[in-house]
């Protein structure tokens, strides 16, 4: 058994490490409520996007821009992967990944080639040990993440659609549920699924100045950057709910842990204090 003074000193370390935790739950717990309500202030506008954007691809029948058309051969797929700058997120950003890389085995064995744009420094770092192609990167984007810090990785993506390097464009992140879940989501972005093309479906259509072509194309990009930042609002309260949920764990188990090392301190202290009684009574018995 460990000897009292070193049992102190771990009781000590953990009861250290439990004020961080609780430091960081506190911290989370703050910010998750700023998150939630940034991520539904933005909603509104991507809703409304998208009923424009189903409105305008059925609107027009003359012009078909590429963003909504469907390729019949897909040899190449983008994706958009966003995840947390910082750790301490249990399982958030792994559990995404691990999905991402049953996504990508199963299109490398249809000999489908993959390449990614990362947005959080987890997924950086995770994707350069991967024999991927990453085309961007993206990181440090903070708490309060705006549409120009994006704008750059999203434009890589796009123009390699438009140029057909890539066939389709998909995006991966944490879909926010509520404090306790948070879901791990792939969206198409490139081609507009169909689901999405019917959804403003109508009977009349728009008049379009200069042209059809300059405004779909402004539009449709506008368009592709309010999903994206949508979603990476999602992720940023994914991220600290998840951060508050693991660093409660994580102080509750350092609680206990400090309760058994007390536990086990008191009666290594009772055996030493035995130990002595038993060599004193044995010398008086000797004299």
């Amino acid at each position: 058994m460990a000897g009292g003074r070193e049992i102190k000193t771990k009781i000590k370390s953990v009861q250290n490490t439990r004020k961080v935790t609780r430091a960081l739950e506190m911290v989370s717990a703050s910010k998750i409520r700023k998150a939630q309500d940034r991520m539904r202030q933005s909603r509104p506008y991507a809703h409304a996007m998208k009923q424009l954007i189903g409105h305008m691809a059925q609107a027009n029948s003359e012009y078909r821009h590429p963003y909504l058309v469907e390729r019949e051969t897909v040899k190449r797929v983008g994706y958009i992967v966003i995840s947390s700058d910082r750790g301490l997120a249990g399982g958030l950003n792994n559990n995404m990944f691990r999905k991402l890389l049953v996504e990508f085995r199963a299109l490398q064995e249809q000999g489908v080639e993959v390449s990614v744009v990362t947005i959080g420094q987890k997924a950086s770092a995770f994707f350069r040990q991967l024999k991927v192609a990453m085309l961007a990167s993206i990181t440090h984007i903070g708490d309060t993440p705006k549409v120009e810090q994006l704008v750059g990785g999203i434009k890589v993506m796009l123009d390699a659609y438009t140029a057909g390097d890539l066939d389709r464009v998909f995006i991966a992140y944490n879909d926010f549920v509520n404090t306790m879940t948070q879901k791990a989501t792939f969206d198409q972005l490139l081609p507009l699924p169909a689901a999405e093309q019917q959804a403003g479906r109508h009977d009349w259509d728009y008049l379009y100045e200069p042209d059809a072509e300059t405004v779909l194309d402004h539009v449709l990009t506008r368009y592709i950057e309010s999903l994206v930042y949508q979603a990476v609002m999602e992720n940023v309260a994914s991220e600290h709910a998840a951060r508050m949920v693991a660093m409660k764990a994580a102080s509750d188990n350092a609680t206990k842990l400090i309760d058994t090392l007390n536990l086990v301190y008191n009666k290594a202290r009772q055996a030493a204090i035995t130990h002595e009684i038993s060599e004193i009574v044995g010398g008086a018995a000797a004299v």
